[in-house]
Parts: structure tokens; C-alpha cells; sequence
């Protein structure tokens, strides 16, 4: 009665034996972050945030969504781990001295870092991730904006509108870029040449006059010179207040 008692409440040889996939019944399989990570970064390389989601990541690591939730707590939280250290461990670029110099090297590294990361550029268009590792950039262009002369205020709007700036033409590029691998044929940067016609030229007189320009504009976009006019623009507000001021 004993050994049948004892059997019972599973005392025997079996008891606490784990099933063949060596994990107790009812746990998720076993996975790393870093594999999650780097499946999902791979995802968003191939196919864009679109395609990103816990289900398919889970099919992709052969779990189930569910067992993903052990390691993150969200489709938010996986974008932010996806993003972390990807800007810190880019080499920072040497700047110089000067204020105004030192906005300009900071702004086009950040161009610069994102320009062959398309997919990045869609996470950050998502408005509520960011990586961390990147805020020294910004940090560079608020202080090197107040030490030439604009107020708090004004260098926390310079740095918007010269992130405004960058993203933008990311944004667009990478839009082109899709656009050309779903497009059964070649389509052009801008609509604007082709929705003219010869009566436009009395309403819409320069659009007519230059429309033969506007493709050879726009496919030759010099970032470098838009951001030392827009820079220039942004010091101005200093209203002559001067350089190096703490």
C-alpha cells in the first residue's frame, strides 16, 4: 500500500523526469535575446518594419509568441533593443572646434550613419523609439548652437529643424528605393514635370518655364550644401549676440 501510495503522487523513477525536449512541460523553448535581436534586425533589413511583428519573429525563431514575451515585453521594446548600440559603436567623426563648424560634422555624421539603413529610418519615423547611444549627437549640436549664441530655446528648434532636414531626405530616398523594387517599371523622383501642360504657363509660369530641371534637381540633392545654408540660417537667429558664449 505504501509503494502504491508512494507511486501515485509520482515517486517513482519517472517522477520529475523532464520530456524529450529537455524543458519542463508548459515553459517556453530556450532562447537568447541576442538571437531574437539579430532575427528580427535581420527581418527589418530584408523586409521593413511592415513586416515585423511577435508572430512572424516567433515563427522565425522557431518559438511561439508567447515564449517571446519572456524576453520582451513588446514590438516597441524590440525595436528600441534592435536600435540600441548601433550609433555607439559607430566611429565618431573628429570635430572641430568651432560652433557652427561643429553642428554641421555632427548633422551629416548623422546623415551619414542612417543614409545605408533605410529600415532605421523607418523605426525612427515611428516617433516613439529612439537609441540612446545616438543622443550625443544631439547633445553636440544644442550645446555647440547656445555657445554661438542662440538661446536654449532656439538650439532645441535649430536641432529639430535640422533633424526635420535629415530625415526628410532619407525618408524620401528610401521611399524611392521601395518603390523601385515593387514598380514594374521605373518611375520618376518627381510628378511635377509630368502633370504640367503648355496651358499651365499663365497660372504656373516658373514650374513651366523650368520643368526641364526639376529631375536633374532633384536626382543630384547635395545634402552637404543644404545643411550649411539651413545652419547658417538657424545661427542667424543669434541676432550677432557672438561665438563661444557658455
Amino acid at each position: 500500500m505504501a509503494e502504491r501510495a508512494g507511486a501515485g503522487r509520482g515517486a517513482g523513477p519517472e517522477a520529475g523526469r523532464k520530456p524529450a525536449t529537455g524543458r519542463p512541460v508548459g515553459r517556453p523553448a530556450r532562447l537568447e535575446r541576442e538571437t531574437i535581436v539579430a532575427t528580427a534586425r535581420r527581418v527589418l533589413e530584408e523586409e521593413g518594419v511592415h513586416a515585423l511583428s511577435m508572430r512572424r519573429l516567433a515563427k522565425e525563431v522557431g518559438s511561439t509568441p508567447r515564449a517571446l514575451y519572456h524576453h520582451v515585453r513588446d514590438k516597441d521594446e524590440l525595436l528600441l533593443l534592435v536600435l540600441a548600440g548601433m550609433a555607439a559603436s559607430a566611429p565618431r567623426p573628429a570635430l572641430p572646434d568651432d560652433p557652427r563648424d561643429r553642428i554641421y560634422v555632427t548633422a551629416l555624421h548623422i546623415h551619414d550613419l542612417l543614409q545605408p539603413l533605410p529600415w532605421v529610418v523607418e523605426v525612427l519615423g515611428l516617433g516613439h523609439v529612439t537609441d540612446k547611444g545616438a543622443m550625443w549627437m544631439v547633445e553636440e549640436i544644442l550645446d555647440s548652437a547656445i555657445r554661438y549664441g542662440l538661446t536654449p530655446r532656439e538650439a532645441i528648434r535649430a536641432y529639430r529643424a535640422i533633424w526635420f532636414y535629415i530625415y526628410g531626405d532619407l525618408a524620401y530616398h528610401a521611399a524611392l528605393s521601395r518603390r523601385a523594387t515593387e514598380a514594374p517599371r521605373p518611375t520618376r523622383h518627381s510628378p511635377v514635370p509630368d502633370m504640367l501642360t503648355p496651358e499651365d504657363a499663365a497660372t504656373l509660369p516658373r514650374l513651366t518655364t523650368h520643368a526641364n530641371l526639376w529631375a536633374e534637381v532633384v536626382d543630384v540633392c547635395n545634402v552637404p550644401e543644404g545643411l550649411h545654408a539651413l545652419i547658417d540660417g538657424l545661427l542667424a537667429r543669434s541676432g550677432g549676440r557672438g561665438t563661444g558664449r557658455v
